[in-house]
């Protein structure tokens, strides 16, 4: 696979575009990619776009595009991640690792017993981050379509949000300690659904939350005898669910 870059504009065969200053870094800095080498392009919209180097100076890198290719690699299950905040070494990981493994959405909440909180300004610059880790892990990972990281917001507001949300196909799960079902329990999932899964912060969620949740239409679920930290279950969640329902 060649190195592979976002590119935010739109993309078109035989075209010749100049690299944004962090990306042109990325590749001749880092990479310390040359003149004629190969890289790959993609925008987000499908697809990719096989591109070669075209001109290198201390101010600007071209790169000609010379075919787009229709590949996709999304998996057939549509996964929308609702994760309570966590210090940000371990949200970066999360939202990281759940991109790689197919997520869809990513919608960050915070819980009563959250204990990362943010103002308006950190918040916004946090969302601008996390986007920036959602499309670094697009570029490694090599799938064309960018999931949607979705603005902080309360976990309570996100109940009323999608309490009306719910169709025929999406299936809505929350990770508990007292749950009794298991993934396996939900034979009637197939690819088709869209799932949402809920995960709690460190001390997980208030009985209240999960109160709440059930009553927004989730169906409270556990992953073995075993109590994952927060970094851990959704990963392992959206790994046994790709497993079962997905592309593994």
């Amino acid at each position: 696979m060649f190195p592979r870059f976002y590119y935010a504009e739109a993309l078109r065969t035989g075209c010749v575009i100049e690299l944004p200053l962090n990306t042109r870094h990325h590749a001749t800095r880092v990479l310390r990619l040359k003149q004629g080498n190969i890289v790959t392009l993609f925008n987000g919209k499908g697809g990719e776009f096989h591109a070669q180097i075209e001109h290198i100076s201390k101010t600007r890198t071209t790169v000609k595009i010379d075919e787009h290719c229709e590949i996709e690699r999304e998996s057939p299950l549509t996964l929308a991640l609702v994760q309570a905040i966590c210090s940000s070494e371990k949200m970066d990981w999360i939202i990281q690792k759940s991109v790689e493994f197919g997520t869809n959405y990513i919608q960050p909440v915070i819980t009563k017993r959250s204990v990362v909180r943010l103002s308006a300004d950190r918040a916004r610059k946090r969302h601008q981050h996390w986007q920036q880790v959602v499309i670094a892990a697009c570029e490694q990972c090599g799938r064309n379509r960018i999931p949607e990281i979705l603005p902080l917001q309360s976990l309570s507001d996100w109940f009323d949000n999608k309490r009306t949300a719910k169709t025929f196909q999406q299936q809505f799960l929350m990770l508990s300690t007292t749950a009794t079902k298991r993934l396996k329990d939900f034979p009637s999932l197939s690819p088709d659904n869209k799932i949402t899964l809920l995960v709690g912060p460190e001390g997980g969620l208030t009985p209240e939350e999960e109160a709440a949740a059930l009553y927004a239409g989730f169906s409270s679920i556990r992953m073995g005898k075993r109590i994952l930290r927060t970094e851990s279950a959704a990963l392992a969640t959206i790994a046994a669910m790709q497993a079962i329902w997905g592309d593994y």
